[in-house]
């Protein structure tokens, strides 16, 4: 079966209760390209952090803007100004803390709505998903269990990018200037390990934000 007919029978069997989690990285609009095609107002769902390199958020508006994305903003409960008043830079000083406030715990919250949840990961991003299957069952906190696709699991980067040219479709400034991976700024570097594309967030110190390791799989 195909990427876009795994994508068609998904949200077929969904009836309206699928979305999207997009971080405007090339995989993710590679996937979004796809889903459009099939329904064009599919909910997309981005983690607006407060902490994202300003780039990017022109990029995700001139995209959403040219498209006609249907785009849902999440964010936490806590302002970015409110959390810094109460726990100063916990990205720096407890990044997964930071990361399950501003990210886990809000998209925790919106997937409750949904059935079906596609993604853009990919095996080759990095080591902690190298055994990604193209479909799972991920079962939220509340113990709710959603549909968990990535289509493009078994995908290498210069696939990835030879649909972004042949579609001519727009990236993110930031590849141009070294990101492979595009996390918030402040704990975003250049890759440290050449063949680790996401070597370069959180200093090292790990190499997911929670999203898809507190999901629980069966």
């Amino acid at each position: 079966m195909s990427e876009l007919d795994l994508m068609r029978t998904a949200l077929e069997e969904a009836a309206g209760r699928a979305c999207f989690t997009c971080s405007f990285q090339a995989e993710d609009i590679v996937v979004l390209h796809l889903l459009r095609q099939v329904r064009a107002d599919v909910p997309v769902l981005f983690l607006d952090t407060g902490y994202h390199f300003p780039d990017l958020i022109r990029y995700r508006d001139r995209l959403v803007d040219s498209w006609g994305i249907n785009l849902i903003n999440l964010e936490s409960h806590l302002s970015r100004e409110q959390q810094e008043k109460q726990f100063g830079a916990l990205y720096r000083t407890d990044p997964s803390a930071c990361c399950r406030i501003r990210k886990v715990e809000p998209l925790f919250r919106a997937l409750e709505n949904y059935s079906v949840w596609f993604t853009g990961l990919r095996r080759e991003q990095s080591p902690t998903r190298a055994n990604l299957p193209v479909e799972e069952a991920a079962i939220l906190p509340s113990g709710r269990t959603l549909r968990k696709i990535s289509p493009l699991a078994l995908w290498k980067w210069n696939e990835v990018w030879s649909y972004l040219r042949v579609n001519e479709i727009p990236c993110a400034p930031l590849y141009e200037v070294g990101y492979p991976s595009i996390g918030c700024e402040p704990c975003t570097t250049p890759p440290t390990d050449p063949v680790n594309a996401r070597s370069g967030r959180w200093g090292g110190a790990k190499l997911e934000c929670g999203i898809h390791t507190f999901a629980r799989r069966t």
